[in-house]
């Protein structure tokens, strides 16, 4: 058999990111014909055999893949190989005989093993590419846990790799909702001229969840919501929100963009931080019958833990377009629905009116779950004698009948094959992402988040970040389509 042009080594491909994402991505892709010849191998400590290993992804994509079909397997599992051992160069170097012109590693690891695992495959000499090949290293989030961590492990991964080969993966990114903000800000003509601080009176981006910190306590509790959500995915649609228009096309010049936003918000003092810097943790509640209990009393959680379950950050932009306009970021856990969103509230019509007709300020809001919408909240007549108004939502589903869209996961693993640094972050993302948090990390060793009920909307302390005449969106009423 001819050796493939292209390898995918997943280090950690016993774990649950493997099991539950990545392998039903390639799956799928597999099943599209999408990536060619791709042979995939995984490592990992367990000492398996090739067996062993192909009846554990069996079984996982019975689990978690869409149409598994038993003709596909067979075709699929051709594609699979399996090394075992330790995160060092002389275990890693099993892999050479594997190895393809173009390689993509993928670190499925704890974050822990990051820089381990990048100095023993360059230690292997893996990070040098053959003549007319490529080598990557794709890397799962959190990139650190503060800006020296993030310094340090960036130095680390440095003596070995290329900047230029790290692909920093937010799998935010690959959201199909995600990357249609950019496509409806930069292709409709009508939205640009009313994209700024002249027209716009708030922005809003939530990310709230239903489910508690289930089998994660181990990683949570070290991490919290401002590491877990925020600081990642949440910057990201915020960046994407404030970029100005490109120029070009282009990868880096995206991300020039976005690391301008970056750079251009107001920074936090320690003086400062309890003003735009809101942390929660949840406690027992209630939901219809359900009891449900609160952070410290789930397994593996300690009875005096700190750490926030619900962060919210009111962020200002020093630059000419969004001068004066607050960017409002939250996300929870154990909250009143499952909604992710990211909401533009226009500012209200000078002059009189009509009649009776009170005039609602417009929304634009871009829905990433439950359902991938799209949805202006618009002023209209009410139809009858009288002269009077009200509010009408205009809302599009994302996706057409006949659509086939794509996972994240399956999206960013065909960019990282390709070579496509669109929807991956470069370093300097995530440095200013840790500069803007820091002070509120700092700050945050000291006193506890404010205790909100599990079912709930999250901590009344939320509220002080708003302006006066600003609400939030309340999260019970945005799951519903009908109520947007």
């Amino acid at each position: 058999m001819a050796k493939p042009r292209n390898t995918l080594v997943i280090l950690g491909a016993t774990g649950d990111l493997t099991r539950r994402l990545l392998l039903p991505a390639l799956y799928r892709l597999h099943t599209l014909n999408l990536i060619g010849d791709l042979r995939i191998v995984g490592y990992a400590l367990e000492q398996w055999s090739h067996e062993r290993f192909e009846r554990y992804v069996h079984d996982g994509l019975k689990k978690f893949a869409e149409d598994f079909d038993a003709a596909q397997w067979d075709r699929f599992r051709a594609r699979l190989d399996y090394r075992s051992g330790e995160l060092k160069a002389e275990a890693v170097g099993s892999l050479k005989p594997l190895l393809s012109p173009g390689t993509l590693f993928y670190l499925a690891l704890p974050p822990s093993l990051f820089g381990a695992a990048a100095d023993a495959l360059g230690e292997a000499g893996f990070a040098q590419a053959p003549r007319g090949g490529w080598r990557r290293l794709v890397v799962e989030k959190p990139f650190g846990n503060d800006l020296d961590s993030a310094k340090k492990l960036r130095t680390q991964m440095h003596a070995h790799w290329k900047e230029l080969q790290i692909l920093r993966i937010d799998h935010f990114l690959g959201k199909e909702t995600t990357q249609n903000l950019m496509v409806f800000r930069f292709a409709n003509r009508f939205l640009e001229p009313v994209w700024n601080a002249q027209h716009i009176e708030q922005v809003q981006i939530t990310y709230a969840e239903t489910l508690g910190v289930e089998k994660r306590a181990g990683y949570y509790d070290h991490a919290g919501a401002l590491r877990d959500m925020l600081q990642n995915h949440l910057m990201q649609l915020f960046s994407l929100a404030a970029i100005e228009p490109l120029s070009t096309w282009d990868a880096e010049v995206l991300r020039d963009h976005k690391v301008e936003v970056l750079r251009s918000v107001k920074r936090f003092t320690a003086r400062t931080v309890d003003k735009h810097a809101v942390r929660g943790q949840y406690a027992a509640g209630k939901v219809g019958r359900r009891t449900l209990r609160g952070y410290r009393e789930e397994p593996g959680v300690p009875a005096d833990s700190i750490t926030e379950t619900f962060a919210a950050l009111r962020l200002e932009i020093d630059n000419w377009r969004w001068e004066g306009v607050p960017f409002y970021l939250r996300s929870g856990k154990r909250m009143a629905s499952n909604c992710s969103e990211i909401a533009v509230q226009f500012k209200r019509n000078p002059g009189a009116l009509p009649g009776e007709v009170a005039a609602e300020q417009n929304w634009m809001i871009f829905r990433i779950k439950p359902n991938q919408t799209m949805t202006l909240l618009a002023n209209a007549k009410i139809p009858g004698l009288e002269l009077d108004g009200r509010q009408v939502r205009l809302t599009a589903p994302y996706a057409e009948d006949g659509d086939s869209g794509f996972s994240a996961y399956e999206q960013l693993l065909m960019d990282a094959l390709e070579g496509d640094r669109t929807h991956f972050l470069r370093f300097d993302e995530v440095e200013w992402a840790w500069r803007v948090l820091d002070p509120v990390l700092k700050a945050w060793k000291r006193g506890k988040p404010e205790a909100y009920a599990a079912g709930s909307e999250g901590p009344e302390g939320q509220h002080r970040l708003l302006d006066a005449d600003h609400q939030w969106r309340p999260v019970r009423l945005v799951a519903g389509e009908d109520d947007a």
